[in-house]
Protein backbone atom coordinates (compact mmCIF):
# COMPACT_ATOMS: atom_id res chain seq x y z
CA UNK A 1 0.00 0.00 0.00
CA UNK A 2 1.07 3.86 -0.90
CA UNK A 3 -0.80 7.07 0.41
CA UNK A 4 -0.30 9.53 -1.75
CA UNK A 5 -0.23 12.97 -0.11
CA UNK A 6 -1.01 15.97 -2.09
CA UNK A 7 -0.91 19.84 -0.89
CA UNK A 8 -1.73 22.93 -2.94
CA UNK A 9 -1.09 26.32 -2.01
CA UNK A 10 -4.44 28.35 -3.10
CA UNK A 11 -4.41 32.29 -3.93
CA UNK A 12 -5.21 34.21 -0.82
CA UNK A 13 -8.92 34.87 -0.68
CA UNK A 14 -9.60 32.07 -3.31
CA UNK A 15 -9.49 29.37 -1.07
CA UNK A 16 -13.89 28.61 -0.73
CA UNK A 17 -14.26 29.50 -4.21
CA UNK A 18 -11.20 26.56 -4.97
CA UNK A 19 -12.91 24.28 -2.27
CA UNK A 20 -16.37 24.62 -3.91
CA UNK A 21 -15.44 24.24 -7.40
CA UNK A 22 -13.26 21.00 -6.39
CA UNK A 23 -16.35 19.30 -4.65
CA UNK A 24 -18.86 20.23 -7.58
CA UNK A 25 -16.68 19.12 -10.12
CA UNK A 26 -13.31 17.41 -8.98
CA UNK A 27 -14.77 15.18 -5.76
CA UNK A 28 -17.01 13.33 -7.73
CA UNK A 29 -14.45 11.84 -10.48
CA UNK A 30 -12.29 11.56 -7.90
CA UNK A 31 -14.34 9.32 -5.75
CA UNK A 32 -15.23 7.38 -8.90
CA UNK A 33 -11.74 6.86 -10.25
CA UNK A 34 -9.20 7.17 -7.26
CA UNK A 35 -11.35 5.16 -4.47
CA UNK A 36 -10.11 5.63 -1.21
CA UNK A 37 -9.68 8.83 0.02
CA UNK A 38 -7.94 9.08 4.15
CA UNK A 39 -8.85 12.65 4.73
CA UNK A 40 -8.95 16.04 2.27
CA UNK A 41 -8.88 19.29 4.75
CA UNK A 42 -8.17 22.89 4.70
CA UNK A 43 -5.31 24.09 6.76
CA UNK A 44 -6.32 26.23 9.82
CA UNK A 45 -3.54 27.41 11.56
CA UNK A 46 0.05 27.47 10.25
CA UNK A 47 0.45 27.59 6.40
CA UNK A 48 -2.88 29.07 5.49
CA UNK A 49 -4.30 28.94 1.96
CA UNK A 50 -3.53 25.50 2.06
CA UNK A 51 -5.49 22.32 0.61
CA UNK A 52 -4.45 18.51 1.32
CA UNK A 53 -5.26 15.25 0.86
CA UNK A 54 -4.55 11.59 1.05
CA UNK A 55 -5.46 9.05 -1.17
CA UNK A 56 -4.54 5.14 -0.60
CA UNK A 57 -3.66 2.79 -3.62
CA UNK A 58 -2.60 -1.06 -3.45
CA UNK A 59 0.73 0.27 -5.19
CA UNK A 60 2.15 2.89 -7.44
CA UNK A 61 1.16 0.67 -10.53
CA UNK A 62 -2.70 0.87 -8.80
CA UNK A 63 -2.22 4.51 -8.36
CA UNK A 64 -0.54 5.32 -11.92
CA UNK A 65 -3.44 3.22 -13.46
CA UNK A 66 -6.62 5.40 -11.71
CA UNK A 67 -4.93 8.25 -12.14
CA UNK A 68 -5.07 7.62 -15.82
CA UNK A 69 -8.15 6.44 -16.44
CA UNK A 70 -9.27 9.65 -14.90
CA UNK A 71 -7.55 11.33 -17.39
CA UNK A 72 -9.74 9.82 -20.09
CA UNK A 73 -12.86 11.55 -18.71
CA UNK A 74 -13.59 15.10 -20.42
CA UNK A 75 -15.15 15.79 -17.69
CA UNK A 76 -11.52 15.59 -15.62
CA UNK A 77 -10.23 17.99 -18.73
CA UNK A 78 -13.17 20.25 -18.03
CA UNK A 79 -12.70 20.51 -13.99
CA UNK A 80 -8.86 20.95 -14.97
CA UNK A 81 -9.41 23.75 -17.58
CA UNK A 82 -12.21 25.45 -14.87
CA UNK A 83 -9.25 25.29 -12.20
CA UNK A 84 -6.70 26.57 -14.72
CA UNK A 85 -8.74 29.65 -16.08
CA UNK A 86 -9.42 30.60 -12.39
CA UNK A 87 -6.17 31.16 -11.75
CA UNK A 88 -7.00 29.60 -7.94
CA UNK A 89 -3.58 27.19 -7.33
CA UNK A 90 -0.02 28.29 -6.91
CA UNK A 91 1.50 25.68 -5.91
CA UNK A 92 1.18 21.40 -6.20
CA UNK A 93 3.22 18.98 -3.86
CA UNK A 94 2.79 15.46 -4.07
CA UNK A 95 4.83 13.11 -1.27
CA UNK A 96 4.54 9.18 -1.69
CA UNK A 97 4.35 7.25 1.83
CA UNK A 98 4.52 4.08 2.46
CA UNK A 99 3.27 2.47 5.77
CA UNK A 100 5.78 1.04 8.44
CA UNK A 101 5.15 -2.41 9.89
CA UNK A 102 3.18 -0.89 12.83
CA UNK A 103 1.23 1.77 10.76
CA UNK A 104 -2.48 0.87 11.47
CA UNK A 105 -4.17 -0.55 8.63
CA UNK A 106 -7.09 0.08 6.52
Amino acid sequence: MIVDLRTYTVKPGKLAAYVKLYEEKGWPLQQKYLGTCLGWYTVAEGTLNTVVHMWQYESQADRETRRATMAKDPAWGEFLKATAEAGYLVKQENVFLAPTSFSPKR
